[in-house]
């Protein structure tokens, strides 16, 4: 290293580690350079405290991280608490209350307007086709879940006597209006 580049690691003497510190005194030392311990700058900013607000709480990892990506696209600071937690063990966040997506207190009202706009009916996809929002047939809603009729038969038979049975047919539900029907396309 030449001198300008020990100078520059000295002035950044207290991020080092102790032996760090001890070889670059040494370094000095078998240069003839003189070396003074720099004092501690006190003008580092202090850590920044945030008041947070939590916004909504989810029990799915993969939905609080939809929303936060969609709350930090709009510019807005927010955080996930217990975030790593559930990611440890999924079944504690009914027990914690679900995955708190939290904002600062004077960017409540932009999130809960971001949050709350409706599901577009579709939108363009580069070099695909677009993307239409399926509804259900009888009332429109988009308020719709694609379901596997008799996954929990077939989980229990995979548990109980270690043979998995056909997971059954697949169809939407519509949460709004309680219809079942299968896709024809």
């Amino acid at each position: 290293m030449s001198e300008l580049e020990l100078h520059e690691l000295a002035a950044d003497w207290h991020s080092l580690v102790p032996e760090a510190q001890s070889a670059l005194i040494a370094e000095f030392g078998s240069r003839g350079l003189d070396f003074s311990e720099p004092s501690q700058s006190v003008d580092e900013p202090a850590p920044e405290f945030r008041d947070l607000t939590t916004v909504r709480r989810y029990r799915d990892l993969s939905e609080a991280l939809v929303a936060r990506a969609v709350i930090e696209s709009a510019g807005i600071f927010c955080f996930l608490k217990d975030e790593n937690l559930v990611r440890l063990d999924w079944q504690v966040s009914n027990f914690i209350g679900g995955i708190r997506l939290q904002v600062a207190a004077t960017d409540v009202e932009a999130a809960e307007a971001i949050l709350s706009q409706p599901i577009p009916s579709g939108f363009s996809i580069p070099d695909q086709p677009g993307f239409e929002q399926p509804r259900c047939p009888r009332c429109t809603s988009t308020d719709i879940a694609w379901e596997r009729q008799g996954r929990k038969a077939a989980l229990a038979s995979l548990y109980l006597f270690a043979l998995p049975l056909p997971r059954g047919s697949e169809s939407w539900h519509c949460n709004s209006c309680d219809l079942r029907w299968q896709d024809t396309e």
